[in-house]
């Protein structure tokens, strides 16, 4: 059967995040009716990864298998004619029958960003953080250094996961000052639930507290997800890419 690789954006403001549940709109049941009443076929849509409520995307794959080859322009066009406008499909293309969106990516990152002002055009996509005037971005910098490689983030995701494997590998983690926004770019292996909002609270509230980089260092040898900060708005978080 033939197997369709889409790349996804989508406003996740109104969702119930991006994984199918029983009594949610989520952004994966609004995009399957999508592809079946295109295609008149029942389909599985494999995503990369979850999203949580509220969460945005800019680059989120997803792929799903059809009974025959179709137009890939014109099934593209026809998806986006139909969804509403907080989701739109970017890409769509035929990719090898055994490519797996989720089980083949092997980077994810994700960008938040803070704004300082109240904004009516960023106050729904970003955190208009209070005490943005307070924070160094050269001590958060350092102090992000700190996660940097393998841990165990169990402190840094929800507490009632059922993921039982806690281990992540982040490969790239840093902050820069744009236009009265600070943004925070964060890429490894795998997420869990909860953990980039986690980590951006922590990072803040240690910057704020004038922590040294052995207080994350110390977070994550605890183990337990009251020693780490309160997450982050969903609202300022956006999956922005998956790599394979």
């Amino acid at each position: 059967m033939p197997n369709y690789k889409i790349s996804i954006q989508y406003d996740g403001t109104d969702y119930f995040g991006w994984q199918s549940q029983p009594n949610g709109n989520t952004i994966q049941d609004v995009l399957v009716k999508a592809i079946q009443k295109i295609s008149q076929q029942d389909v599985n849509l494999i995503g990369s990864g979850r999203t949580d409520s509220g969460v945005h995307s800019l680059g989120q794959i997803a792929n799903f298998r059809l009974n025959e080859i179709v137009d890939e322009r014109k099934f593209q066009n026809s998806l986006n004619s139909i969804l509403p406008p907080s989701i739109s499909i970017s890409k769509l293309e035929l990719v090898d029958e055994n490519f797996h969106a989720r089980f083949d990516a092997k980077k994810r990152s994700y960008i938040y960003l803070i704004n300082q002002n109240k904004s009516p055009f960023y106050n729904k996509y970003t955190y208009q953080c209070s005490y943005f005037s307070k924070l160094d971005i050269a001590e958060l910098r350092t102090l992000s250094k700190s996660l940097l490689g393998e841990h165990d983030f169990t402190s840094f995701c929800r507490a009632n996961t059922d993921t039982q494997n806690k281990n992540c590998n982040i490969f790239e983690i840093g902050w820069k000052n744009s236009n009265n926004l600070l943004i925070f770019k964060i890429e490894a292996n795998r997420f869990l639930h909860g953990m980039v909002r986690t980590i951006v609270g922590s990072l803040l509230l240690a910057a704020l507290k004038n922590k040294e980089p052995e207080y994350l260092l110390d977070v994550l040898e605890r183990k337990n997800r009251n020693s780490a900060g309160e997450a982050a708005p969903a609202k300022g978080l956006f999956l922005y890419k998956v790599k394979y």
